[in-house]
């Protein structure tokens, strides 16, 4: 029997879902297919309306080898599993004669515990050992979560979080699941043979696709131990993510109330001797941190020091004495002693990793106004981890409609852990990149306009002049905007002014679930949506209810952002423009991602409007618009307004 050719299956793919082949679609299935027969890896930017997640499926499908897909958001992941892949397998059956097997994985927290749901979460000392359900008044939220979550689990057949609607809290969700270290092992556990999160595992073992997110990529690549089942080829979708996640999952925190529910846990365990002196380097940290001022540690502090070497101590010692004792009154042993021994572990291992030192990581203190201090450690670079661990014995496909930044590939690549395109070495992975362009005609359906005439963005302080000019742009649109803010404060003062200003309702990030805010958004034009960084990346609203988005200004990172001024600075001691390689790529990737919220089908009109004028002024202007989506660009007003005006008469004349 002959192999059926790509084009025949990825036209068979697309009449499935009811959409139309696109030539970007067709070179990236070819360039995935070439990559996986090569064993090479590829950087494909595929912008909006491509039909990438069709571009990448496809060849993997065909393939015939297991294939791992990871990617950022529980919205592409859910539109994977349960349209996507459905709709593909059935479509490309009669031609490849048999039916791909595909299943979702996600870190254990993620699904629901049935150990935790029946026996009770081991408490505190002082909360005695009761039954959580119990406890929590039936009608607070969080009782009647938890009498939700209870009637949930009888019903659910994956446990998966992300299956339950409407969601829970997060401290609702806490009393039912158990993170890998908490889990006492399918072996030991008397839920082991109905476990969820064992369940899923084995889903993934049997499965010729597995669809994951970024940050159990991450997992499986810093801890060792795998938890991904063998692959041959990595697809990593929405990668301009990537290096975020995989920093996130590498950083470590104390703070003192971590520690103290450590030693709590821990005390009814171990003898008292060993609890104190646990107890004692607990008490001296958060003496410390009380007087913590929020700010990166070039060096870590004397009585710093000294407090983190005693909790360092004292949790081995601690550990040791856990790992020797039994004690048969306590109730539920093994779960206490599991979920003991994980507290203490994780205080013990940042302790050590911040006294070791290392000149690859960034130390610093955060404040928070209700939480207190918190001290955190994140690698300077996960670049030679992603290089060391992502790109080793498998194909890697890395997409996103945002890969190229000021033109090229390289900056991303080279976060990535990669050498510049054609770079050849020992231990340099090779890659290329190809950019397979979008479907839409963005110099006729967008224009990009910079507000040249402002005064440039301080600090702090209110920008009236800001204020006025996004208020005339709202009412040349008739509403129909999002804005972008680079900061909550400015998403808050904007939509304070704004609303005592204009007719137009003004929704704001924090005051709905962001699901609600966007539907509301999408059902009315003449709403406005204001908010920040997860708008920037998270808003999917085609047609004439997103006719303008606005950014306030560029979004550098904050100055004293600790860890990004730490790799700013590494950049400039090894020679290179640290501010263009860090905190212009920054902005660039954000930007990108904000333009992109405009355009989504091929009928949308509109405006990004970028109320910072160092887009038109600055040198660095050009590298950020060079990463724009490829709109008209104007810098004059008048014309501008015009144009909102003339978008928003047609609206109104279709009824929209």
């Amino acid at each position: 029997m002959t192999k059926p050719s790509l084009p025949d299956l990825l036209h068979a793919a697309v009449s499935a879902v009811g959409g139309t082949e696109r030539p970007g679609q067709v070179a990236m299935a070819e360039a995935v297919a070439e990559a996986i027969d090569d064993n090479s890896h590829r950087l494909i930017q595929a912008g909006t309306g491509t039909g990438k997640s069709l571009g990448y499926l496809v060849p993997a499908l065909a393939h015939g080898e297991r294939v791992v897909v990871a990617t950022a958001t529980l919205a592409l992941q859910r539109q994977l599993v349960e349209r996507d892949l459905p709709r593909t397998v059935e479509a490309l059956h009669p031609q490849l004669r048999r039916r791909p097997q595909f299943a979702m994985l996600k870190g254990r927290s993620n699904y629901l515990c049935l150990h935790r749901l029946h026996e009770g979460a081991p408490q505190d000392e002082e909360e005695g050992l009761f039954d959580q359900f119990e406890a929590a008044a039936p009608t607070s939220k969080l009782g009647q979560d938890l009498i939700r979550l209870r009637d949930w689990a009888d019903e659910t057949e994956t446990g998966d979080r992300d299956d339950l609607t409407p969601g829970v809290s997060d401290k609702a969700w806490s009393q039912i699941s158990v993170s890998s270290r908490e889990c006492l092992g399918a072996t030991k556990c008397a839920y082991g043979a109905e476990c969820f999160a064992e369940a899923a595992r084995e889903r993934a073992k049997l499965a010729d696709v597995v669809v994951t997110n970024h940050a159990l990529l991450a997992i499986d690549a810093i801890e060792g131990a795998p938890v991904l089942p063998q692959h041959e080829v990595l697809i990593v979708d929405e990668a301009h993510e990537l290096v975020s996640r995989v920093t996130g999952v590498a950083t470590g925190e104390l703070t003192p109330g971590q520690v103290n529910r450590a030693v709590k846990r821990a005390a009814k365990l171990v003898d008292e001797k060993t609890a104190d002196s646990l107890q004692t380097a607990s008490e001296s940290f958060e003496r410390v941190m009380e007087l913590a001022l929020p700010g990166r540690l070039e060096e870590v502090p004397e009585d710093l020091g000294y407090a983190l070497m005693s909790l360092r101590d004292a949790a081995r010692n601690v550990i040791s004495a856990i790992g020797a004792t039994r004690d048969k009154s306590v109730h539920d042993e093994d779960a206490v002693r599991k979920q003991a021994l994980a507290a203490v572990e994780t205080v013990h291992s940042v302790a050590e990793r911040i006294t070791t030192g290392s000149e690859y990581d960034v130390v610093w203190y955060e404040r928070h106004d209700r939480f207190g201090a918190t001290l955190r450690v994140a690698p300077l670079s996960v670049s030679g981890l992603l290089r060391e661990k992502l790109f080793e014995d498998r194909s890697v496909v890395l997409t996103s409609a945002t890969l190229k930044l000021g033109g090229d590939f390289n900056g991303i690549a080279a976060s990535l852990g990669l050498s510049a395109e054609g770079v050849e070495g020992e231990d340099v992975p090779v890659w290329r990149g190809l950019d397979v362009g979008s479907p839409f005609d963005y110099p006729k359906q967008g224009i990009l306009y910079v507000a040249k005439h402002l005064a440039t963005p301080g600090r702090e302080g209110t920008r009236g002049d800001m204020m006025d000019e996004l208020a005339e742009l709202i009412e040349a649109a008739g509403g129909r905007t999002l804005g972008l803010f680079s900061s909550m404060r400015g998403a808050k003062a904007a939509a304070e002014e704004l609303r005592g200003r204009l007719d137009n309702p003004i929704l704001l990030q924090g005051e709905e679930t962001l699901g609600e805010l966007i539907k509301t958004f999408a059902a009315d034009p003449k709403t406005c949506l204001f908010g920040t960084l997860s708008l920037w990346q998270g808003v999917d609203v085609p047609g004439p209810s997103c006719q303008l988005v606005v950014m306030d200004r560029i979004p550098f990172p904050r100055p004293d952002d600790p860890l990004m001024s730490a790799r700013q600075k590494s950049v400039e001691e090894h020679g290179g423009n640290g501010f263009m390689a860090v905190a212009a790529t920054h902005a660039a990737l954000l930007m990108a991602q904000g333009a992109g919220r405009l355009v989504r089908a091929s009928g949308d009109r509109g405006v990004v409007a970028v109320l910072d004028p160092r887009l038109a002024t600055a040198r660095y202007g050009s590298f950020l618009r060079a990463t724009l989506p490829d709109f008209w660009y104007t810098t004059d007003r008048n014309q501008v307004r015009r144009s909102l005006s003339a978008i928003d008469a047609t609206a109104q004349a279709d009824g929209k």
